[in-house]
């Protein structure tokens, strides 16, 4: 059952909803466990930044862009408030965490017919918003999630760069994750639906083989690669992976747009149904030692490219949690991964990363003449610049 969402401009969100812990942040604003006040359903409210023109009406776009993703493999839009300078989305809320954490837990086996699973799934969702003429432009492993903890089944998130394509009006963009995005974005030439097949293509490599097709040692390295289509299959990483597999990603990862796969193309690719018939207690796991490099890459550059957390400041914040002055945090690499002391020491600083903005100076109570002008001031500290709202008389 899917609703038609109107964005609602006489209510906040904390009238229906109670709200509870953060669940993360990003360039947009923050995300928070909610639960309807009425209905006790757990949901996700995703708070944008609102205060600029440009920055609500892109939060707009998305939501009124979410009215056309009804599907059960894309994540559904609930509700919508529009309280200035506030704009909240209310989603459903997704509990099983991201797809490739899950993979590299021990308790979970990781098959190359479970890999065709996951494919599936997020071909069935794409495949939709491509009929609606949408493209995602943002698919990467952290916006494909689990829907609980112990099943099989996932959806995708996050259409905060979506938009639909006009044949009238060519679109281009300049945004993407080096690693995920496709040459003519890099090119600043037009994209099209094929621009989101390529981001499928590389998900599918690393998900077989724990390795990036074009990860360079820098930004600007992944970008030559990328743009260059310069890729392999890695030897030691997909000895044990089907051919099949191998040409559905070589016919994704295709510089020319025209020949790439569509997902209806996709999905009836042979590899889709090499295991349909096969014993499950015959397949071999896959190794999960390469994701876990992978995904230890990933923490890194979340923390290094925090807009207010840089390099000098991280190796602060890292010693200050080991406790240790002299200890010195490096990028892991595939042959230098991170220890099990800075993988600790990742984790806590992207908890207080995710944790409220704290006051280092509060404000204090000021008595002057009458008449006469009265200073206040603060500081705050935030690893997001927080939003700061001066009231008089509850208003501000």
């Amino acid at each position: 059952m899917y609703t038609h969402i109107t964005i609602d401009a006489t209510h906040k969100v904390t009238d229906h909803y109670n709200l509870l812990e953060k669940l993360g942040v990003g360039k947009f604003g923050q995300v928070f466990k909610l639960t309807h006040k009425e209905t006790g359903r757990v949901c996700a409210g995703k708070f944008y930044k609102g205060r600029r023109a440009k920055e609500r009406e892109a939060a707009r776009k998305e939501i009124e862009l979410m009215n056309y993703l009804h599907h059960p493999k894309l994540v559904q839009c609930l509700a919508a408030y529009d309280n200035k300078p506030e704009m909240v989305m209310v989603m459903e809320f997704i509990a099983g965490g991201e797809l490739f954490e899950r993979i590299v837990d021990d308790n979970f086996e990781h098959t190359e017919p479970a890999s065709v699973r996951y494919m599936q799934q997020i071909l069935e969702g794409i495949a939709y918003m491509h009929q609606q003429n949408i493209i995602h432009l943002d698919l990467k492993p952290e916006n494909i999630v689990c829907v609980d903890h112990t099943g099989t089944s996932i959806k995708v998130i996050d259409f905060g760069l979506a938009s639909r394509l006009d044949p009238n009006t060519p679109l281009k963009v300049m945004h993407g994750t080096p690693e995920f995005v496709a040459p003519e974005v890099i090119s600043y030439e037009p994209v099209c639906l094929a621009t989101d097949m390529w981001s499928i293509g590389v998900i599918c490599y690393i998900l077989l083989s724990g390795e990036s097709p074009f990860q360079g040692n820098s930004d600007d390295e992944t970008l030559a690669l990328v743009t260059a289509a310069q890729w392999e299959f890695d030897e030691d990483s997909f000895e044990e992976i089907t051919e099949q597999a191998k040409d559905f990603i070589s016919s994704l990862l295709n510089k020319n747009t025209r020949r790439r796969m569509t997902c209806e193309e996709a999905l009836a690719h042979p590899w889709m149904a090499a295991f349909d018939s096969g014993d499950p207690s015959t397949t071999k796991s896959l190794s999960k030692e390469k994701m876990k490099r992978f995904l230890a890459r990933q923490k890194w550059k979340r923390v290094r490219d925090s807009p207010y957390l840089k390099c000098s400041l991280i190796n602060l914040a890292v010693s200050s949690v080991l406790g240790n002055p002299h200890f010195h945090l490096l990028p892991p690499t595939p042959d230098s991964p991170l220890t099990p002391e800075a993988e600790h020491a990742l984790q806590s600083l992207e908890l207080k990363m995710q944790g409220p903005p704290q006051f280092s100076q509060s404000l204090e109570d000021q008595t002057v003449a009458q008449g006469s002008r009265a200073c206040l001031s603060c500081h705050l500290t935030g690893s997001h610049a927080p939003h700061q709202i001066m009231s008089c008389d509850a208003f501000p």
